[in-house]
């Protein structure tokens, strides 16, 4: 295990987990440790995982946003301006990370919390899920037009400006029925042992076809529509090579993620 106290990072196999550990403020997300999940989502093939699940600490909160009392140095334009900045990278860090991610969600999961999950691949949660971005009652501030965008593509602009507009909360089986969540379960082991499950069928999956299709939608969702690239990233790969001689020969692949 590797850690700096309130992010911690253990490998297990071919899954890395990414815990945030603050449970007494409800895992809400310092500055540093926003920067460390960038660090390790942009480079994560030398920590020898193949799949990295996203929790919090204890069984109350996922992450319940920024810690709010670093906002109390914002003194200029420029502050506000890099944060959100700053928040633009960490996000594009997780969601073109190129191993497959889950975000193990138990309770609350607000504002920069909320953001890291929906930048996530795959998202399962426990019954007492709270989601949401209740700034407009809270704060005063605003997502960036790169949040927005993940959001709207993730749960649709007339949801998205609803939920921030009221300041409701997305509770489990609302979110369910929309997609946000592919899985409720009952409670925080049962969440663990799926989420643990569910990466170890990841990890088997070819590498490749799993980075060129989260590419392909990240680009999808933001009208980028070259493709090329991703094509040929996979059909002219050792990989794909490796599964069409497995599939004739009726055994299981041998992927090498290259």
């Amino acid at each position: 295990m590797t850690t700096n106290e309130d992010l911690l990072f253990e490998k297990d196999g071919p899954v890395g987990l990414i815990t945030f550990n603050r449970p007494e403020a409800r895992n809400a997300l310092t500055f540093a440790m926003y920067q460390r999940l960038a660090e390790i989502c942009r480079e994560p093939e030398g920590l020898g995982v193949k799949v990295l699940v996203l929790t919090g600490a204890g069984e109350r909160a996922f992450a319940a946003g920024t810690d709010i009392a670093q906002f109390r140095s914002f003194t200029t334009d420029q502050h506000a301006l890099d944060y959100e900045a700053q928040m633009d990278e960490v996000l594009g860090a997780v969601e073109t990370c190129p191993l497959p991610t889950i975000a193990a969600i138990a309770g609350a999961c607000t504002g920069g919390g909320a953001a890291i999950a929906a930048a996530c691949d795959l998202r399962i949660a426990t019954a007492d899920l709270k989601f949401g971005f209740p700034i407009a009652r809270t704060l005063g501030n605003c997502l960036s037009v790169a949040n927005l965008a993940r959001l709207t593509a993730l749960l649709g602009a007339g949801r998205t400006r609803e939920i921030i507009f009221t300041s409701r909360l997305v509770f489990a089986e609302e979110a369910a029925a929309v997609g946000l969540v592919s899985e409720v379960l009952d409670d925080h082991q049962a969440l663990m042992r799926r989420a643990r499950a569910l990466a170890e069928l990841l990890a088997e999956q070819a590498p490749l076809t799993l980075r060129a299709t989260k590419e392909g939608l990240r680009r999808l969702a933001q009208s980028e529509v070259e493709d090329a690239d991703l094509i040929l990233s996979c059909y002219t790969s050792a990989d794909f090579r490796e599964g069409l001689e497995a599939f004739l020969a009726k055994r299981k692949p041998n992927w090498q993620g290259r």
